[in-house]
């Protein structure tokens, strides 16, 4: 009876010093209790495993995530549908200054970085393209494989990217040429696994998707993908690279983009205890093991030589 007396005392006075609201229910804190992320969908595979990461050592946590566009899943912070977003870019400053006037200054983390990848049919020749001619290709002045490589045969190039709002063709229209207004061949589909999808059954097709749906060597859908399509190198005007980590670490890919988590909580919650997961050693180990640059750790890039023994 006494030790049952002191097990409720202890009880009452843990939960009497948690957090509440205004209504009096408990709060969440940094590694308990229950949120929902808004997360781009082309980051789903980085998050998946940083969430499972995460609730592995938090039991008492539960974070929900919901995948959609980048565009959208920006507006959802904005609205106050959730406390944190994870996105390839930054507020910009009419965004940031909206949180301000609500006393909510957002907290935007780099946690990675990461690129957009260009697939195409295993049937497909043409693995090899420079960025000048993607440009051609996304503004419709290049529309058939053989004005790419005269010896491709005649066929349409159609251009397949995620979603409407995409953060795919905001990042292009914003760093490699104005996209304000799409060819017809350049359309979107339902996500990256559709693009995947769509790309493995049309041999003319040019699919667009985000490097960590294909860059976990030791993930069954990863080595799925891979089956089923060819990456493409690209070049700037020397070298041809594909989107692989070591190429990522050292910005030699052309197609790079940051990942950002950004926190619109007032206080230190959930979403402020997952983003500094993310951003601490163990969330960049799983970076680094999901094929993605760790932001806020050194990368050790190890060449092999394959030179045999004599």
């Amino acid at each position: 009876m006494k030790k049952l007396l002191i097990f409720v005392c202890v009880a009452v006075t843990f939960c009497g010093c948690m957090p509440r609201d205004k209504n009096g229910k408990f709060l969440d804190t940094p590694t308990s209790g229950t949120i929902t992320i808004a997360v781009d969908e082309a980051l789903q595979p980085l998050m998946e495993a940083e969430i499972s990461a995460f609730t592995a050592l938090y039991a008492n946590a539960h974070i929900n995530a919901i995948y959609i566009s980048e565009g959208e899943a920006i507006d959802s912070l904005l609205v106050d549908s959730v406390r944190l977003a994870v996105v390839t870019r930054k507020l910009v400053k009419e965004e940031e200054d909206y949180l301000e006037t609500l006393r909510l200054p957002a907290a935007q983390v780099r946690v990675a970085i990461n690129g957009i990848a260009l697939i195409v049919h295993p049937d497909n020749p043409d693995t090899l393209m420079t960025t000048d001619q993607l440009k051609q290709i996304l503004t419709g002045e290049l529309k058939q494989w053989n004005e790419l490589n005269k010896s491709s045969r005649k066929a349409p190039i159609n251009v397949v990217f995620d979603q409407p709002n995409s953060g795919i063709i905001r990042f292009l229209n914003d760093s490699l040429t104005s996209l304000k207004n799409l060819p017809e061949n350049v359309f979107a589909v339902k996500s990256n696994a559709a693009v995947v999808d769509y790309v493995s059954s049309h041999p003319e097709a040019l699919g667009l998707i985000d490097v960590s749906w294909i860059s976990d060597r030791d993930d069954a859908t990863t080595n799925t993908f891979l089956g089923s399509v060819k990456v493409v190198g690209l070049s700037t005007g020397g070298e041809y690279y594909k989107p692989f980590q070591a190429y990522l670490s050292q910005r030699q890919y052309p197609l790079l983009r940051d990942v950002y988590m950004i926190s619109r909580e007032g206080r230190t919650g959930l979403a402020t205890g997952f983003t500094a997961f993310v951003a601490s050693d163990k969330g960049q180990r799983v970076v680094l093991k999901s094929g993605l640059v760790p932001a806020t750790m050194p990368v050790r890039i190890v060449e092999i030589n394959r030179t045999p023994f004599k």
